[in-house]
């Protein structure tokens, strides 16, 4: 949901890509903007988004076929999340403080390991409870560090006009990743059992790590010593409370993410059980939703709205949808329809969300506020997901999902009070003319075998920046 480097900045520490001498692309297929970080940061990102994807479903099942139960899987999911909210606020400063390509090589390495040793367990057979929610901890301590420092890493990789098209093209590469990694490896699990599928997910990780070594970091000079750890993240969050559109969305989408949430994980499946014939025609709503991101990415590398937040914000109140529909319940053909429609329009918030970021703060703070995002966005996910079953027994299902609906509406309506998120605009700037090392990388032609349909339509265009 980050992103954003001011392309026209006072610090002397970062120098713009776009004031760094550039060569031509060499592949024709590849356009300017489309650079050699860039390329590579959306090739090792898709790949592990394949992994991951099929990796969700297979811990899922190695839990149930060791003999656990729901609450078990429960406990393995809910590991992993802690540990990636107690350690978001400390990888962004780290991912501030070092080299952000280092930060993110080695949290792959974390993520291989622990994952690989996961994979390792069950191959073996009977892995215990704690030994799984140990490696699931590890994991969301991987991501706690790889994330800051990957969409600081994103939104440093590309500048101009072309971020927008940049950013809606990376994020339609993930949410393709997202449902053919989900379909993928619901088919791997079945035939070879969830043991391979978590290997295959380590060896993601492991390749992902590799290419992210070849990144070009010799156009940003070495950070400023700081004052410390604490004072990194002192200087975060001031960063992140200066600006109230800022700080008013993210605490919008923590209350947003966590009622979506229950309602997707826990209500769903329920309303799916008991009104729609079970988990094949709940499976079909959510891929309608999968390939409504997809729909709304190709959208937003197309539409440059000027008033980004304000675009972004209205888009939210689709959100409200699904929670709505699951609470009458309609029928299918009606909820495949809203799920689709929420797809699209989250991909207008959140390529206008990343480019509003990548505008609006400075380089050199970009990983610190983007954990701010991240710990607002999922820290109250778990409190969440444990109050669904609860309300429900207090309220009803129906009435606990039409508030649901309800809060995503008064949390948006609500920001949109905060005067800059309905003011704030679109800078025009000098169009890129490619990234530093574009060109010089051997790597690069990687992305024309993963995105190249894309990447090859999107060079016969003009280029429109993602917001």
């Amino acid at each position: 949901m980050l992103a954003g480097r001011a392309l026209t900045r006072d610090s002397p520490s970062v120098t713009s890509s776009a004031d760094a001498p550039s060569t031509p692309s060499k592949s024709p297929r590849r356009p300017a903007w489309a650079g050699r970080n860039y390329t590579l940061l959306a090739t090792s990102a898709f790949i592990t988004a394949l992994g991951a994807n099929g990796a969700l479903i297979a811990s899922a099942f190695a839990v149930l076929e060791s003999g656990g139960d729901g609450g078990d899987v429960g406990l393995v999911a809910a590991a992993r999340t802690l540990f990636l909210v107690i350690f978001l606020l400390v990888g962004g400063a780290v991912a501030d403080r070092l080299p952000r390509h280092h930060v993110m090589v080695a949290a792959n390495a974390l993520n291989f390991f622990s994952q690989g040793a996961f994979a390792l367990l069950v191959l073996m057979g009977d892995p215990q409870l704690w030994q799984m929610m140990v490696l699931s901890a590890l994991g969301g301590m991987g991501q706690a560090f790889f994330s800051p420092a990957a969409e600081g890493m994103l939104m440093a990789s590309v500048t101009g006009e072309q971020a927008s098209r940049a950013f809606a093209l990376f994020r339609m590469a993930m949410s393709g990743a997202a449902v053919a990694g989900a379909a993928l490896g619901g088919a791997l699990v079945a035939a070879f059992g969830p043991g391979w599928v978590l290997a295959v997910d380590a060896a993601a990780f492991a390749v992902a790590g590799a290419l992210r070594c070849f990144l070009d970091v010799s156009h940003i000079a070495p950070r400023e010593p700081g004052g410390g750890l604490l004072s990194d993240m002192r200087d975060g969050w001031r960063e992140f409370v200066s600006r109230p559109w800022l700080w008013g969305i993210v605490a919008q989408f923590s209350v947003v993410v966590a009622v979506v949430g229950a309602a997707e994980a826990v209500f769903g499946p329920l309303v799916a059980r008991d009104e729609l014939g079970g988990a094949g025609p709940w499976g079909f709503a959510l891929g309608a939703f999968g390939v409504g991101t997809i729909l709304g990415g190709l959208l937003m590398m197309r539409w440059k709205p000027k008033r980004l937040l304000f675009a972004a914000t209205l888009s939210v109140f689709s959100l409200a949808l699904p929670s709505a529909a699951l609470a009458v319940p309609v029928p299918l053909p009606a909820l495949v329809a809203v799920m689709f429609v929420s797809g699209v329009t989250i991909e207008i918030f959140g390529v206008s969300w990343i480019t509003a970021l990548h505008q609006e703060i400075p380089e050199e703070k970009l990983s610190r506020v983007s954990a701010y995002d991240w710990f607002g966005s999922v820290a109250m996910v778990p409190i969440a997901t444990a109050l669904a079953g609860p309300a429900e027994s207090a309220f009803g299902r129906s009435a606990s999902l039409w508030g649901c609906a309800a809060l995503v509406v008064v949390a948006t309506t609500a920001v949109l009070f905060v005067p800059d998120v309905r003011r704030l605009r679109r800078r025009e700037s000098t169009p890129i003319t490619g990234d530093p090392a574009a060109g010089r990388a051997d790597v690069v032609g990687v992305v024309d075998s993963v995105m190249g349909a894309e990447i090859g339509a999107a060079a016969t265009r003009d280029a429109t920046p993602p917001r």
